[in-house]
């Protein structure tokens, strides 16, 4: 009989149902990573969201048969050791696909308009000093004959350019980094870096892409641009990233990940950062509409449930 573990259970709010199949369910609401090995230990099926399983652990794991991520990216497990023991890894697809592009212009407008700003200034008095009924202290500007960048042309980015086409943006994919030519329909690397207005990623975090946006590509874009990072943390040089908005050397940034999660020392995390306003910060909640959470928690058991039946989906491993 399958004995089911969940080891990140308070990471989702949503009704999950019992597999339609005889097991033992566990579950922990939160693991800390050097518990993880421990609570899996009897484990044939586990259920992770962001907690590693490396090589190490996953040798450790004797009984181990399935890892079903409850999300989308799996940078988290290791692979490799799943295939070599020959463990079904799936993850969760599609969920996302309204509430992140929402997410990403919420970010963006607030960027744009300089909600955060101006809702401060007002707080502090600023508005009812004002000599007449308005002010212009922080200037805004509208998206509308904007070009907006993007990086990775998957559910999620294909969702952002249906909104921003009807924001009346101009949108461009841009082609990989470093490609030696470039797809019909794409556009380089380095000219949509150079000639975006707006750049928003949407990729998975891997060797290829760690660091996509570095202090060289900050100081290619124009001075007014905007990154939106809704992805993963470390496809940005965070550091790099800290020193460009000190600079005022881009418009800003709208961020819903960093690196590490939670954040323990990041330099975007520095105060004069965060007070800026040309830079927003939530905590990786962009997925986590209503909506988007129970139809993760539907498709995660969808996928334990095929995986009993042997006819496993959503397959990365």
């Amino acid at each position: 009989m399958h004995h089911i573990v969940s080891i990140e259970a308070g990471a989702l709010q949503a009704e999950l149902r019992r597999p339609r199949f005889d097991h033992y369910w566990t579950e922990h609401q939160a693991t800390p990573q050097q518990q993880v090995a421990e609570r899996l230990a009897d484990a044939t099926i586990a259920i992770v969201n962001k907690r590693r399983l490396s090589a190490e652990i996953v040798a450790g794991l004797p009984r181990l048969q399935m890892v079903a991520i409850a999300a989308t990216g799996y940078n988290n497990v290791d692979l490799d050791a799943c295939r070599a023991r020959g463990i079904v890894v799936s993850n969760v697809r599609g969920y996302a696909r309204e509430t992140v592009p929402e997410h990403v212009f919420a970010l963006l407008l607030a960027l744009a308009r300089q909600i955060g700003p101006y809702h401060r200034s007002v707080a502090a008095g600023r508005w009812q000093k004002s000599a007449q009924f308005c002010y212009f202290d922080y200037p805004i500007r509208d998206l509308a004959g904007q070009t907006l960048g993007i990086l990775g042309n998957g559910t999620l980015g294909q969702g952002v350019a249906r909104i921003a086409a009807a924001f009346g943006m101009r949108v461009v994919f841009g082609e990989h980094k470093g490609a030696a030519t470039c797809r019909d329909g794409y556009q380089p690397f380095e000219r949509l870096i150079r000639e975006a207005d707006a750049i928003s990623l949407h990729c998975p975090l891997n060797d290829a892409t760690r660091h996509l946006i570095g202090a060289a590509e900050l100081a290619a874009m124009k001075p007014d641009a905007l990154l939106i990072n809704t992805a993963r943390g470390g496809l940005v040089d965070e550091a790099a990233l800290a020193d460009a908005l000190r600079a005022r050397r881009i418009g800003g940034a709208g961020f819903d990940v960093l690196t590490e999660e939670p954040p323990v020392a990041n330099p975007l995390l520095a105060a004069d950062i965060l007070d800026a306003g040309n830079f927003i910060l939530t905590p990786h909640v962009a997925w986590s509409s209503r909506e988007a959470m129970q139809t993760l928690a539907d498709q995660l058991i969808d996928n334990i449930e095929a995986f009993a039946r042997g006819e496993p989906v959503n397959r990365v491993a």
